[in-house]
């Protein structure tokens, strides 16, 4: 049985996580269908323009992304901070641009006169669409249900689109979230879709090679808390090694160029290709130090969290 989302997501350990979405039926969510011969292809953008509206919505920031044939990654930072600064105006704004609100805040936000009990309805909606906006799986509903609406109206049928619930992975520290977001760039290699990571079209590292200064990705840097803890140059030294040896199929070999970043971070090489080399999707609910595993599995309520022989091998306790 699922665990329910509230025992795989503890912000207080982490603020950042690694999202799937599968499509559920033979219909490509994207690419084109060899049976069929109907291309889906323009499928990948709506996908990737919905993401980064509601990267402008929530306090979501966008670290990676890649639009599959029948799924999705993406992995966020959830920025629980920033809602808190929100004003209850700023909160209504920001709801208001993907749902309509009822009319009640409307004549709220017009200045209306209003009487105590509707103020008080008023101040209930502040405080749930404040929560929903610094919440993963708010997130995720609000991409998944326009994308599957648009699709069954596409085509002219109904009925499930997406593969049950999201698939979500706590990333418990830098070293974590930098394999994962390898991983997730290097998804279109993988899969023979592209042969270098400046080819794979609608990933987050084609947008951070082709436009570094101009997105709305989450910038690399290793002295502002509002950016990810590592340096862009590191980051794609990493993903162009990886998928050097993706490429080659040989998987656990130790290259002599290996990224200087796995150094500095204490990451064995061995098994960052093992993890980059993956064709199936992540089962573990979360990556990282056994330790911080063992931390995060009593935030959420869990006795264990699996993982704990893979995450000693890709991030070591640090002495």
């Amino acid at each position: 049985m699922p665990e329910p989302r509230y025992r795989q997501v503890s912000v207080e350990d982490t603020p950042y996580y690694h999202c799937i979405s599968r499509c559920v039926r033979r219909a490509f969510l994207c690419g084109s269908d060899a049976v069929t011969g109907f291309s889906f292809e323009h499928r990948r953008q709506w996908i990737v323009d919905r993401i980064k509206l509601l990267c402008s919505v929530f306090a979501v920031d966008l670290c990676a992304y890649a639009v599959m044939s029948n799924h999705y990654h993406i992995v966020v930072r959830i920025n629980a901070g920033e809602v808190s600064q929100w004003s209850d105006e700023q909160v209504a704004q920001r709801w208001m641009q993907i749902f309509a609100g009822p009319r009640l805040m409307h004549q709220y936000l017009t200045n209306a006169d209003l009487t105590r009990e509707e103020f008080e309805c008023v101040a209930d909606l502040f405080a749930t669409w404040r929560e929903r906006l610094g919440d993963l799986s708010w997130f995720m509903r609000c991409i998944n249900e326009p994308i599957a609406r648009m699709a069954n109206a596409e085509d002219r049928c109904s009925g499930r689109f997406w593969e049950g619930r999201f698939k979500s992975q706590a990333l418990l520290d830098e070293r974590a979230l930098l394999a994962c977001m390898a991983y997730v760039d290097l998804n279109p290699i993988r899969a023979a879709m592209a042969r270098t990571p400046e080819q794979s079209n609608y990933t987050s590292v084609q947008e951070r090679i082709e436009r570094p200064h101009d997105s709305c990705l989450l910038p690399f840097g290793e002295q502002d808390n509002n950016e990810i803890p590592l340096s862009l140059k590191d980051y794609l030294q990493l993903v162009d090694w990886g998928g050097r040896q993706i490429k080659r199929k040989k998987r656990g070999y130790i290259p002599a160029n290996a990224p200087p970043v796995l150094v500095r971070l204490r990451m064995d090489a061995a098994p960052v290709l093992d993890y980059l080399s993956k064709d199936d999707l992540p089962s573990l609910g979360a990556l990282g130090p056994v330790s911080m595993l063992r931390s995060f599995a009593k935030s959420v309520g869990r006795k264990f969290v699996k993982g704990h022989v893979f995450g000693n091998r890709l991030c070591p306790e640090r002495t």
